[in-house]
């Protein structure tokens, strides 16, 4: 109980730095509060014409040194719980993998989009798809420490093949992405888009502080939980702890 209030502290505590985000907080009210830990970060250059399929056409697909980038990034949820409440025991932790890119909206604010999203609780994986409208699905998972590296795996249950396996460990000092740096791109992201089955687009804010990020050392396995092949070494990071705040999901205006 007492970690999940310091939890709570400090993903609303997180309100008061705001110095580094690209536009203003959203002017309502976050409605979700959550905590990231031990998080992975994985990355592979990946054309855009290759992504292209899998995005809606309303999103830009974003680029930082002439090519997309697709990353899978697995971590423990902890301290969920909606505004003004406290996490409730046992319900309020899982394991948690998606795998994104990076996009434009039209009114040019910058997120993620999710070509899927698995994790350990089902409780977790039907609330986001009401709620948010995320291709969330109900997964076996694992992410254990073995000295100091931490061994994840992650087999999506009802889809054969669906199967992520590596580990990973860090390889460097905490670090804080510089503006404009490649690190920024790929981390420093404040909303996330969906869509629904008449593809109509919406946007969740998200708030956090900067990521304390560490290089890392990764060996990756498997990646075929991601909709086409990766190839290559994947540019890899971790970070300890985040914790964020999320506003609820928004319809955006549709184009003429």
């Amino acid at each position: 109980m007492l970690d999940g209030l310091k939890a709570a502290g400090r993903q609303g505590g997180s309100l008061t730095h705001v110095g580094h985000r690209s536009w203003e907080l959203p002017s309502g009210r976050w409605m979700m509060g959550q905590t990231w830990e031990d998080q992975l970060f994985a990355h592979w250059r990946v054309p855009v014409e290759r992504i292209r399929d899998y995005v809606p056409a309303g999103l830009e697909i974003e680029e930082y040194e002439g090519t997309g980038w697709v990353g899978i990034t697995s971590f423990r949820a902890t301290a969920l719980r909606a505004r003004g409440t406290l996490p409730m025991p046992r319900l309020s932790s899982y394991l948690e993998l998606n795998v994104r890119t990076y996009v434009r909206a039209a009114d040019g604010k910058t997120g993620v989009w999710f070509f899927s999203l698995d994790a350990s609780s089902r409780l977790a994986v039907e609330a986001a798809r009401r709620i948010y409208r995320l291709p969330f699905f109900h997964a076996r998972m694992t992410l254990e420490p073995t000295g100091e590296w931490i061994d994840v795996d992650c087999a999506r249950l009802g889809e054969r093949g669906k199967v992520f396996s590596g580990r990973y460990r860090s390889a460097g000092d905490v670090v804080e992405a510089e503006p404009g740096s490649l690190e920024w791109f790929l981390t420093e992201r404040y909303c996330l888009y969906a869509s629904d089955r008449h593809d109509a687009l919406y946007r969740a804010e998200i708030h956090h502080e900067l990521w304390p990020l560490q290089p890392a050392e990764a060996e990756i396995r498997l990646t075929s939980i991601a909709p086409f092949e990766l190839h290559g070494d994947a540019l890899c990071h971790v970070a300890r702890r985040q914790d964020a705040v999320i506003w609820p999901l928004q319809r955006l205006p549709t184009r003429v």
